[in-house]
């Protein structure tokens, strides 16, 4: 080959090798300027009717028409959102199959387990918040108490008798329930329910004393006048109990733990495409039928950006394996 040529080839193989790059380096814009090109799987951790499927339908039928395509929602219930964490984790990261977690799996299991096939940061991609839906400590309306502060005299008369159900060990009824014994120094006899609708059955016919469940699966028999709201463990007052103070505000600073849900990718999943989600999800949410949708299920829309749901993960992460670890809190 003559020197010419030589040179003649080397620019070629130049020329190739940057128009290659080129296109490898377009791929993901191109890809994120089609997506979704199919439907999405929404992956949720809890069976079907309860509150976190039920958020996660709402905002999934509302996105769809932004997205031009169809927002399946899957449950895969288990380990209080391990099993749908790492089902997502071992994903393809393309974008077609997303998480619909709540703080439980990302923010708790996570303290309590060591051994879960998971890493709560290293495995997703943050999407967005999506919603708070905060615990609320009930009880029968006959019960002769008015407040959480109320039912801390009245155990430290009677401590180890009065029962309150919880959904659950581990679960975000019982840690704020932990943390209420831990900051009023009292003693409560704890009831493990799966799921709320037990607990409830049992406080009205008298054979619990009551109970600490999310706002939707109370929120009823409180409108009723068959259940008394006592106090909810969020940081400010649920916008759904306007008039019910939080635990805060009764003196028990320490009692704070807001269940929150939103939406994960698995890690590698190119940006654009979990912005062009993030947008058709925060447009959802912003959206004023489906904001009185989830507010009459007992749930505050809370839509962010994929930075700000990073940011608030990060914080959740880290207070509650302190909280947990401070407080002596037990999990299953």
């Amino acid at each position: 080959m003559s020197p010419k040529q030589l040179q003649t080839y080397r620019s070629a193989v130049v020329t190739l090798t940057l128009a290659t790059a080129l296109l490898v380096a377009s791929a993901p814009r191109a890809h994120a300027q089609d997506y979704p090109t199919r439907p999405v799987r929404l992956i949720v951790a809890f069976s079907a009717g309860g509150t976190a499927d039920r958020t996660a339908r709402l905002i999934a039928a509302k996105m769809e028409s932004t997205l031009g395509q169809a927002v399946a929602v899957e449950n895969k219930p288990g380990g209080n959102g391990a099993v749908a964490a790492q089902y997502v984790a071992q994903a393809e990261p393309d974008g077609y199959t997303l998480f619909f977690t709540t703080a439980g799996a990302i923010a708790i299991s996570p303290v309590f387990h060591q051994d879960l096939n998971y890493d709560p940061v290293k495995d997703f991609a943050p999407v967005g918040e999506a919603a708070i839906n905060s615990p609320v400590l009930v009880v029968n309306a006959a019960m002769k108490v008015n407040s959480a502060r109320d039912l801390a005299e009245l155990a430290r008369k009677r401590p180890g008798t009065i029962t309150i159900g919880i959904t659950g060990r581990g679960a975000m009824s019982d840690l704020a329930l932990q943390l209420f014994e831990a900051d009023a120094g009292i003693q409560l006899q704890s009831v493990p329910y799966r799921g709320a609708v037990g607990a409830i059955t049992d406080v009205l016919g008298g054979r619990l004393d009551g109970l600490v469940g999310d706002i939707p699966t109370v929120m009823g028999q409180v409108r009723a006048g068959k259940l008394k709201a006592l106090a909810t463990s969020s940081k400010n007052r649920s916008d759904i109990f306007p008039n019910v103070p939080t635990f805060v505000e009764q003196g028990f600073a320490g009692v704070v733990g807001d269940n929150w849900a939103g939406v994960l990718a698995p890690a590698a999943t190119p940006a654009p495409v979990v912005a062009k989600f993030n947008a058709a999800m925060v447009a959802a949410l912003k959206a004023p039928d489906l904001r009185d949708q989830l507010r009459e299920s007992g749930t505050t829309p809370e839509p962010s950006s994929p930075q700000q749901f990073d940011a608030y993960m990060r914080d959740e992460i880290a207070r509650w394996r302190t909280v947990i670890r401070d407080k002596g809190l037990t999990g299953e």
